[in-house]
């Protein structure tokens, strides 16, 4: 019988995975943009020009 137990998330790994990671609401592109930017319009998606940006979701990603 295999017991299989949780991984392990390491900060650095948490870090370069989600901080400041950010998914284009139209096509689905990611960009790494600072929160107070993306917030006040300042970054725009490299694809489609759309402003609508959301961070990326943890729960799906890991």
């Amino acid at each position: 019988m295999v017991i299989c137990l949780p991984k392990q998330k390491f900060p650095e790994a948490e870090q370069r995975l989600f901080h400041r990671i950010f998914v284009c609401m139209k096509c689905g592109a990611k960009y790494k943009a600072d929160l107070v930017k993306v917030r006040s319009g300042k970054v725009k998606c490299r694809k489609c020009r759309s402003k609508q940006l959301r961070p990326i979701h943890r729960e799906h990603k890991a």
